[in-house]
């Protein structure tokens, strides 16, 4: 089963969720789509075995062969390419690799080349196999770096995928093929504005969800009134509580000292399967 944890807003606990539960569970794998700011690593302290680069295809011009007819510039729904009487601008930080300037081009004059633009790393620590992606700094598109993190996807494992903040494409990029998908919310009105947001996205690309609310104790009721009033199930609380926030600022996940939260997330396992057979 693939697990995803989302929240749309930032700073809500989908890493404490995604880590914790990867170290309550057996024979599990965390997949850190966070490319831009991936922290997962930092509380499992793995040992990293394997780093591969991962390239982005973008359009290289052959000047001498190109005629300006323009076309490929026609074909760019992005605007990366701008035709000129004298050459052809691209601009790298708008192209979307998909090849179609170098299909439509009467003169064959547009080739491909491979640019740098992350890294995908893998490594295992307390017997939880991590893998995790960083996005070059300055690049402006996490999305293939969050494509590669995923081609690492161990079928016969359960995979616990945690996202991005936000509700754009990276975070449908790191949710789209998930059994089920936990939002991490907390009772205030910043997470309750970006949960609404996060269930149409989910309910858009019909993937079954539940709530969990973090920081639980704080804020006001309005966040449980809306997930009863949209009848989504809250599989987990957990509590605005001085100890877990300790932990989590010496970078240590709480299910090490607290083991009864172990239980607490083998259970909500146990919902989320019951859940997937209604």
């Amino acid at each position: 089963m693939i697990i995803s944890i989302a929240s749309g807003k930032g700073g809500t606990g989908k890493t404490t969720v995604a880590v914790n539960m990867a170290l309550s569970l057996k024979d599990v794998q965390i997949l850190d789509c966070d490319v831009e700011e991936p922290n997962v690593h930092v509380l499992l302290q793995p040992k990293i075995n394997e780093t591969k680069p991962v390239y982005l295809s973008t359009p290289l011009i052959d000047e001498e062969k190109c005629n300006r007819c323009g076309k490929c510039s026609d074909f760019c729904e992005y605007n990366a390419l701008f035709v000129t009487p004298e050459k052809v601008l691209f601009f790298p930080q708008l192209c979307h690799s998909c090849g179609g300037c170098m299909l439509v081009c009467p003169k064959n004059a547009i080739t491909e080349k491979n640019v740098e633009i992350g890294m995908v790393k893998t490594g295992v620590a307390e017997g939880v196999e991590l893998v995790f992606g960083e996005l070059n700094v300055g690049e402006p598109m996490p999305v293939p770096v969050i494509k590669a993190v995923k081609k690492q996807i161990e079928s016969n494992k359960t995979v616990i995928i945690d996202s991005p903040p936000g509700a754009s494409c990276p975070v449908v990029e790191s949710v789209s093929g998930s059994d089920y998908c936990l939002l991490v919310s907390e009772p205030t009105p910043f997470g309750l504005h970006d949960l609404k947001i996060m269930v149409q996205v989910l309910e858009g690309l019909k993937t079954p969800f539940g709530v969990i609310i973090n920081r639980a104790g704080i804020g006001d009721k309005k966040t449980y009134d809306f997930c009863e009033e949209k009848g989504l199930p809250i599989l987990l609380e957990i509590p605005f509580q001085r100890k877990i926030a300790g932990l989590y600022s010496r970078g240590i996940p709480f299910v090490v000292n607290m083991p009864e939260w172990k239980r607490k997330f083998q259970s909500l396992m146990d919902d989320i399967e019951g859940l997937m057979k209604c």
